[in-house]
């Protein structure tokens, strides 16, 4: 999960924190909002381009572009023993060899000890158009490999959502936890993440009281963060659920603006690595708001 927090996701929009305005206003706010994140999505170094994931394991990895490196980039980009990750520990170093072509936030380097998502913006390698940095994921570090040309990026051809409906706006009844709850999410990978859960969210959808559980990815810079599913999911929504931001309690209240449900990395791309709504964001209610499922990738 660590990583796709604030790089790639618009802000939560001011229109979020007031009274909704007219609904021609509002629905054009949602269309920008949209907008951006569709622009973000397929940007040259966005989600569309991952074309590789390949785990390290303690000790040395080989990287280049012969058959059987740990790290193999693409024919062309490095030569065939192009370097060496070593992973000690919670530390990561490259060693790179002379001529390589490997660029390290573009300075031409032998080594480095290198910066992973985990510790905000990662360190970036570059071997021809190719780029590529380290992600931590718990105890396990990998290589996320993007490329500009990626079929995915080069055949992206927008996401389908559900008619702007200011219905799917709702005002939630926020109630914290005497203390922080420490939760441990599901991921993709069969592993799981801590994070916060500062309390409830209680809200009506389709005359049903319903409840969510937010999440705090980021204490600097804190906004809720809802993973859930509901029963669309796997039918006109992606199987896994979907993600949904939301402004910090003002007065006892959130607002939830469904319309702004958004699919996870993992709808686009095999090489993200995503959390997984738990059990008690399941909603037995057809959340018909936001982006629909993107269909075989």
């Amino acid at each position: 999960m660590t990583g796709m927090r604030r790089l790639l996701l618009p802000a939560v929009s001011c229109l979020l924190l007031g009274a909704v305005p007219p609904r021609e206003a509002y629905v054009k706010s949602v269309d920008a909002w949209h907008a951006e994140r569709t622009a973000r999505l397929a940007a040259e170094d966005g989600w569309l381009s991952l074309v590789g994931l390949d785990w390290l394991k303690p000790g040395e990895n080989t990287l280049g572009t012969a058959s059987g490196s740990t790290v193999l980039l693409p024919e062309g980009a490095a030569p065939a023993q192009a370097g060496t990750f070593m992973v000690e520990g919670s530390t990561v170093r490259i060693h790179l060899v002379t001529g390589s072509g490997i660029l390290v936030n573009g300075q031409v380097v032998a080594e480095a000890t290198l910066k992973t998502d985990a510790d905000g913006q990662p360190d970036l390698l570059r071997a021809g158009r190719i780029t590529f940095y380290v992600i931590r994921r718990g105890s396990r570090f990998g290589i996320r490999m993007k490329d500009p040309e990626a079929p995915t990026r080069k055949a992206f051809h927008g996401v389908a959502r559900f008619p702007v409906d200011p219905a799917w706006r709702v005002e939630a009844a926020y109630i914290p936890y005497p203390t922080p709850q420490t939760r441990a999410i599901p991921t993709v990978l069969g592993t799981s993440e801590s994070m916060t859960a500062p309390g409830l969210l209680r809200f009506k959808l389709k005359g049903r009281t319903v409840t969510l559980e937010p999440l705090i990815e980021d204490p600097a810079h804190p906004e809720l963060f809802i993973i859930f599913r509901d029963a669309s999911s796997g039918k006109e929504t992606y199987p896994a659920g979907r993600f949904l931001y939301a402004a910090m309690p003002k007065d006892g209240k959130v607002i939830l603006d469904f319309n702004r449900a958004y699919n996870p990395p993992c709808a686009f791309s095999h090489f993200a690595t995503c959390p997984l709504p738990p059990k008690r964001n399941d909603l037995r209610i057809a959340v018909r708001a936001g982006e629909k499922d993107y269909g075989q990738h």
